[in-house]
């Protein structure tokens, strides 16, 4: 697996200082901090695709919840 850099232009300095100061308290580099987070990003799925995940899985199964048996039912989990 080849690595390719990347680079991002037009970063706003207050956008740059804030990253900075956030991979310095993760005792990382801003290089090591902004891949970690890019590779976080890539790991996880769009929102399209969960939504279009849901609609299949409604359409598959044909179970239809109304908004209010859902927060009904989350209520019921927090007692």
């Amino acid at each position: 697996c080849m690595s390719v850099a990347i680079t991002v232009r037009d970063v706003p300095d207050r956008v740059r200082d804030e990253l900075a100061a956030r991979a310095a308290h993760a005792g990382m580099s801003l290089q090591e901090y902004l891949r970690g987070l890019l590779l976080d990003i890539s790991a996880r799925p769009t929102v399209s695709d969960v939504i279009a995940r849901a609609r299949a899985r409604v359409d598959a199964t044909g179970v239809r919840l109304d908004a209010e048996s859902i927060l009904a039912a989350r209520d019921a989990d927090r007692r």
